[in-house]
């Protein structure tokens, strides 16, 4: 369906995220992986979808894209208690973020950016999700049996952590996950 919208253009996914990679996918859209290092920094007074909104756009940035491609790229954040929590650093990292989570409401901003060489629109999406509280020992195996380190707030919603300790989200689950499909697939269409 999209690659009938989409015709004459290339799509390129910017993101080694294995999630993103399989919406992608899931889509029906042809596209192929094309990866560049860019250093994740931002100006400190950015605060929730502003961080997502001019990551996304650093990582668009650093491709030139040709005449008949289209560039996507994505960032992630958790945002709680007015702070970014992003992929933990280490082990107690991870176990600081999900303790701090555990029985709080936080929200899960993902931030895309489309780029030709002729425009760029970047968009995002907000999700609210509700932990339930959480033990030391459930937070400990966890972290020892799923690893989550590349995971912004150090979870997957689609692992156990999921099926556990999310008493509700308000939203896209497909954002929590890792991109807000439905809103790439409504502004390719129009892109």
């Amino acid at each position: 369906m999209l690659n009938n919208k989409l015709k004459g253009y290339k799509l390129v996914l910017a993101s080694g995220s294995p999630r993103r990679q399989q919406f992608m996918r899931e889509l029906d859209v042809d596209f192929e992986i094309r990866l560049k290092d860019v250093e994740e920094i931002y100006p400190d007074s950015l605060k929730a979808e502003e961080i997502t909104n001019y990551l996304a756009e650093l990582k668009a940035n650093a491709f030139t894209p040709a005449d008949n491609e289209i560039i996507i790229t994505s960032d992630t954040i958790v945002w709680h208690e007015a702070k970014a929590l992003g992929k933990p650093k280490d082990y107690n990292d991870a176990f600081a973020m999900l303790k701090s989570l555990a029985g709080k409401t936080h929200e899960v901003i993902t931030s895309v950016c489309l780029r030709s060489s002729a425009k760029s629109e970047t968009f995002f999406e907000i999700t609210r999700v509700t932990f339930n509280p959480l033990s030391d020992d459930e937070i400990t195996y966890y972290l020892n049996k799923y690893q989550p380190y590349d995971k912004a707030g150090s979870y997957g919603i689609q692992e156990w952590i999921g099926l556990v300790a999310i008493a509700r989200i308000e939203g896209s689950y497909a954002n929590v996950v890792g991109l807000p499909v439905d809103k790439v697939y409504q502004h390719l269409c129009k892109f």
